[in-house]
């Protein structure tokens, strides 16, 4: 056997032990492992986020309409990264990015649900100049990415534990929707966030832009009312 052959082989052997020590923890120290599998989530985010920009029906007409309002969003706007557990993903206006929690995903359609969301946000952003510390505003971006997205298909209700079998949908957007505008600085408390949803409920609600051309999606939103 050559030693170039043999060289081979032993760089085979380690990537298959690191692998098998990440997922086992055996023959690793647990920071090691812990760091090989959040090296391994970037991976798959990086790799399901350029499937998503290439092959995703909701998210390539989001992209589209997006460049279309003057905000062209390439693979350097969306940005795989550690987060907390409490988010799988999130704009920052001042970047003018989008970030993929890349721990937090189960699977690549619970990734493209969170993408979509967010494309929302940049779309209100872009489009109609939001301001995010004007509750209102927030509001009712919150409600159009939580309906125009599959947040709140049932499926993924149930996996959270909340079953209804009568306005599931609407019920999940105000409550997500509540719940994110509580998180603004800006809001001193649940009565602000509660009423700020309330205020631009219907219109929001109703809003399917820039969806409201797609007849996939336009069906859908009749079969809200």
């Amino acid at each position: 056997m050559s030693s170039d052959s043999s060289s081979s082989d032993a760089s085979t052997f380690e990537r298959w032990r690191r692998r098998f020590g990440v997922m086992t923890g055996v023959g690793i120290s647990e920071q090691e492992r812990l760091a090989g599998l959040e090296a391994h989530r970037g991976r798959t985010c990086e790799k399901w986020k350029k499937e998503l920009m290439h092959y995703s029906p909701s998210v390539v007409f989001m992209l589209k309409h997006l460049k279309l309002s003057g905000c062209n969003v390439t693979p350097d706007n969306i940005v795989c990264s550690p987060c907390d557990m409490s988010r799988s993903g999130g704009f920052s206006p001042q970047a003018g990015a989008i970030v993929m929690c890349q721990s937090h995903f189960f699977s690549k359609r619970h990734m493209e649900d969170t993408l979509v969301h967010e494309l929302v946000h940049m779309y209100d952003h872009c489009k109609f100049k939001v301001d995010w510390n004007n509750l209102r505003h927030h509001a009712c971006s919150e409600i159009r990415a939580n309906s125009l997205s599959g947040d709140c298909k049932y499926t993924r209700e149930l996996r959270r534990g909340f079953v209804s079998f009568s306005k599931q949908h609407q019920a999940c957007v105000r409550r997500r929707a509540i719940l994110s505008v509580r998180a603004n600085p800006a809001c001193p408390d649940d009565a602000t966030a509660e009423r700020a949803v309330n205020e631009v409920w219907e219109s929001c609600f109703n809003d399917t832009r820039p969806f409201d051309e797609h007849p996939t999606v336009q069906s859908f939103a009749r079969s809200l009312k």
